[in-house]
């Protein structure tokens, strides 16, 4: 079986932008599978909502992230990005958390120049290491990714406390200490995305686009069109489905029944996109003979 590192480099190779969606658990991603896409991220975001019921503030240890984007990255077989935060500590945490990432099937991963604890990058109160440390945990996670061929995005967080000419110097530097994506997260304007676009012209570069966020919200095409290689739209599949639960909770409390909830999928439809069909042929492969005695 191909690695999904491998799958992941050669989408990378395409001239098209890629759209990735965030996702937060396995159904999610069996869902974004089966709608055609062929690579997903989790959402630190996403996860921290619906595991703790927490806003993105780095109250995740690295073992609940792991856990549960492992579990994604299991679920289906399209390659997964994974949110690692700021690797959980200083350059031997990178170092383990790189690893525990490979043995997890996980395709690439992100890591970010935040202060630890982090917060979500479109919060306000971000602040970051020093580019010298974060140049320390790219390239120790270079040397721990070995041969696996694990995809590492840089991410900046430096825009918002430092500006934007400092986020693109951090860039540079994280680029040259062997990352092969370049993330600078949370750009205010049109014109910041093309400043971005125009100092990496030779880059793979990261758009991530929060609905109500700090970046303009501008369409995979648009980006495309600027030079961007990768766009995340991390939340917006957390934000539908808390809408629709509203709606449906709402009702159902409201009126006693969700009989003419127009939002619903239909059972049986559920029980295929989670595989019951093929976990009763199974089960019947092995129970089928009867019992000679």
């Amino acid at each position: 079986m191909q690695p999904s590192s491998q799958k992941l480099r050669q989408l990378l190779q395409r001239p098209e932008i890629i759209i990735i969606p965030g996702v937060y658990d396995c159904l999610g991603a069996k869902l974004a599978e089966q709608l055609g896409f062929e690579l997903i991220a989790t959402s630190g975001f996403g996860i921290a909502a619906s595991t703790l019921g927490v806003p993105d503030y780095g109250l995740m240890t690295a073992t609940e992230i792991l856990v549960s984007t492992g579990r994604i990255a299991q679920s289906v077989s399209i390659p997964l990005i994974a949110d690692m935060d700021t690797g959980y500590g200083n350059v031997l945490n990178v170092i383990r958390t790189v690893k525990d990432a490979v043995q997890q099937g996980i395709a690439g991963i992100l890591l970010e120049d935040q202060e630890w604890p982090k917060k979500c990058g479109h919060f306000e109160g971000k602040r970051v290491i020093s580019m010298a440390e974060h140049v320390g945990k790219i390239r120790a996670a270079v040397q721990a990714r070995g041969e696996s061929g694990l995809v590492i995005i840089a991410r900046t967080d430096a825009r918002a406390p430092l500006g934007l000419e400092e986020a693109i110097a951090r860039g540079r530097a994280y680029i040259d200490a062997g990352a092969d994506i370049l993330f600078v997260e949370a750009p205010q304007s049109v014109e910041e995305l093309q400043k971005i676009a125009s100092a990496f012209p030779d880059v793979p570069l990261v758009a991530n686009i929060v609905e109500g966020g700090k970046t303009p919200e501008l369409s995979a095409s648009q980006l495309q069109e600027l030079g961007f290689k990768i766009v995340f739209f991390p939340v917006s599949a957390l934000l539908a489905a808390t809408k629709v639960m509203t709606a449906c909770l709402r009702q159902l409390k409201e009126q006693g029944t969700t009989a003419d909830f127009q939002e619903l999928v239909e059972f049986k439809e559920f029980q295929n996109l989670i595989g019951v069909p093929q976990y009763l042929e199974m089960e019947q492969q092995f129970t089928s003979v009867k019992d000679s005695s």
